[in-house]
């Protein structure tokens, strides 16, 4: 494919972005694209302030853009503006949004999500809660299966599980080979030493654009979720009309 592709993505988060404009720049080498944020909603205007428009960010923007979704075109693949505006379609949640219980959320409960969400399972394999965790975002886009250019993106248990051994080559936890199983793996960005240190800001992740994706191959070989991820992907890319 010789023109620009166009991506459209909804992560739970700008950071989320950074990496997955990465990881897409050592997918697609010979390949321009741009990328879209779609949610969290942002302008060039408040992306260092962090606003997330109206849906909020995190997790529970990502499920209120689907709600928005839902009430505008009834499922994902009945999107024409959509899918009329970008070749592809990426949507993205850590795979610790699924041991989150949003009923039991005294600031802003979601009654709908009862017996929704948690879902998670034991880990290993990380598969077993992702397989999970994917079904419910199928529900959420009103689909039992995807449409041919959308692509799901669940890291277990966090994109800092694919970050972290990138950018922190000798950190000894992102060695193990549980490390796809090891809870709050972003936890490891301020165990780095001090002058290699960075943390979760656009800024930071933005400046490692390049060693990023510089290391996504070694990530794909070695961890699944991402392995997945680059499979789907680029399965959805070869199956662009030229």
């Amino acid at each position: 494919m010789s023109k620009t592709l166009r991506i459209g993505v909804v992560a739970e988060g700008v950071t989320d972005y950074e990496l997955l404009h990465s990881i897409i720049t050592a997918m697609l080498p010979n390949q321009s694209f741009v990328l879209t944020l779609l949610q969290p909603e942002q302008s060039i205007a408040f992306i260092g302030a962090g606003a997330a428009g109206s849906t909020g960010g995190g997790w529970r923007g990502v499920y209120h853009w689907t709600l928005l979704l839902l009430d505008r075109v009834g499922r994902l693949g009945n999107d024409t503006a959509l899918f009329g505006a970008h070749e592809l379609f990426i949507m993205h949640l850590d795979a610790d949004v699924a041991a989150e219980d949003p009923t039991n959320d005294r600031n802003s409960p979601i009654p709908a999500l009862a017996g929704i969400l948690p879902c998670e399972e034991p880990c290993p394999p990380p598969s077993a809660t992702t397989n999970r965790l994917r079904n419910v975002m199928l529900d959420w886009l009103g689909e039992t299966a995807l449409p041919q250019q959308a692509v799901l993106c669940t890291p277990s248990k966090s994109t800092e599980a694919w970050v972290v051994p990138i950018c922190c080559p000798d950190d000894k936890e992102a060695a193990k080979s549980n490390w796809e199983c090891r809870p709050k793996p972003e936890n490891r960005l301020g165990q780095t030493p001090k002058k290699k240190r960075f943390s979760k800001r656009q800024d930071d992740y933005r400046g490692r654009r390049v060693m990023i994706a510089a290391g996504w191959a070694v990530i794909v070989a070695r961890l699944s979720e991402a392995k997945r991820f680059n499979d789907e992907f680029c399965a959805a890319v070869a199956a662009l009309p030229e």
